[in-house]
C-alpha cells in the first residue's frame, strides 16, 4: 500500500522479512523461501517466517493500521519498525534514513526521541507507582523530576487516571493498566507512535 505521490513519507518499508531460527540469513538465500508456504519453510528448514516480503509507506500525519489473524506477524512487524526485533532482510526508512544501518547509539536515540511504543501487554514496571511508570521514559531521557511529573500528570488526566497516581500496576484493572501504557508513550510526545493492539 502506498500513500499518495505528493505526500511525504515518514516511514517507508521495503521487502521486509523476518525469519526466526538458527540461520535465517542463510535460509533467505535459498530460492525455495521465495515461493514455498510458511509451513513448507518450517518443515524443510526449521525456520519460522514471521514477516514475509512486506512493503508499505506511511505519510506524515497518517494513521496506518495493520490487520491480520492472531499469529500472522503483526507484533513482530511493529517491533521491526524500531528494531526491538531485527529484520532478516529488507529496509526500513524513517525520514529518509535506513534504520537497518543504525548502530546501537543511533537506535537508542531514535527510540528515545522520535518513536513511542505502546505494548500489547503494557510492559509496566510492577515496583513503580503509576506516576513513575508514566514518567519513566522521560526519566531515561534525563528530564528533571518536577518536569517529568508535570508531564506525566498531564497525560494521566487525558486517560482519566489522575486519582491513581500513587497506585501500583497490580492494583489496577487490565484496562487501566492499558491506559497507563498509553499515557507513558504519550508523555514522550513522540513524532511516531507505534501501537501493538493498544485498545484490545
Amino acid at each position: 500500500m502506498n500513500v499518495a505521490e505528493d505526500t511525504q513519507n515518514r516511514i517507508a518499508v521495503r521487502n521486509l522479512w523476518k525469519l526466526f531460527g538458527p540461520e535465517p540469513a542463510r535460509i533467505m538465500n535459498d530460492e525455495m523461501v521465495q515461493s514455498a508456504t510458511r509451513s513448507e519453510i518450517q518443515e524443510q528448514t526449521g525456520h519460522v517466517v514471521a514477516v514475509r516480503d512486506v512493503s508499505f509507506d506511511v505519510g506524515i500525519g497518517e494513521v496506518f493500521v495493520v490487520m491480520g489473524l492472531s499469529g500472522s506477524g503483526k507484533s513482530t512487524l511493529v517491533r521491526c519498525l524500531n528494531r526491538l526485533v531485527d529484520p532478516t532482510q529488507g529496509s526500513i526508512e524513517i525520514d529518509g534514513d535506513d534504520i537497518i544501518d543504525f548502530d546501537d547509539r543511533a537506535m537508542t536515540d531514535l527510540r528515545r526521541k522520535k518513536t513511542g511504543m505502546i505494548f500489547q501487554h503494557y510492559g509496566l514496571l510492577p515496583h513503580k507507582r503509576v506516576l513513575d511508570n508514566v514518567a519513566f521514559g522521560l526519566e531515561v531521557q534525563g528530564v528533571d523530576k518536577s518536569d517529568r511529573y508535570s508531564k506525566a500528570l498531564e497525560v494521566l488526566e487525558k486517560v482519566g487516571l489522575t486519582s491513581w497516581t500513587d497506585a501500583y500496576p497490580d492494583q489496577l484493572s487490565g484496562g487501566m493498566q492499558q491506559r497507563v501504557g498509553i499515557a507513558r508513550a504519550l508523555a514522550l510526545d513522540p513524532e511516531i507512535l507505534l501501537m501493538d493492539e493498544p485498545f484490545s
